[in-house]
């Protein structure tokens, strides 16, 4: 094991998220797209931070052998919530700009980091993912 972490939340989406460590500590609240205050945080939100983190990092790792500037790589990651007749699910859409930067290159940068990042791995053949180099 690299590293475990652990969370604890009480009242779901209108209620506190808290970090076992106590370094972080969120009020969670519906979005007012689904009818909440939208006061807080929601669990998309805290997915897309995360992801567009952890993709970013596998950028850092892969861009020089792309020939490519990682610490000038700009990250993002749109996590969206639809509903069906049953229930919810999740899709995204990570994207990837490097100023000044080949469109190939970049295509194949993000197309790789795909392929390593633990959230990407984690989602993968779950939820639809399109990639967007910009």
């Amino acid at each position: 094991m690299a590293y475990v972490t652990h969370a604890t939340t009480k009242g779901g989406r209108d209620g506190r998220a808290v970090l076992d460590d106590g370094k972080l500590a969120l009020a969670m609240a519906l979005p007012k797209d689904l009818g909440g205050s939208g006061e807080g945080h929601n669990p998309e939100q805290l997915f897309a931070l995360g992801w567009s983190s952890c993709f970013g990092q596998a950028v850092l790792l892969l861009a020089k052998k792309h020939g490519l500037d990682g610490q000038a790589a700009r990250v993002g990651c749109k996590v969206e919530l639809d509903k069906d007749e049953t229930s919810f699910a999740l899709k995204a859409e990570l994207t990837l700009s490097i100023p000044g930067a080949d469109k190939t290159k970049l295509q194949a940068l993000i197309e790789e980091a795909h392929q390593i990042c633990p959230y990407s791995k984690a989602t993968r053949n779950n939820i639809p993912v399109t990639l967007t180099v910009a």
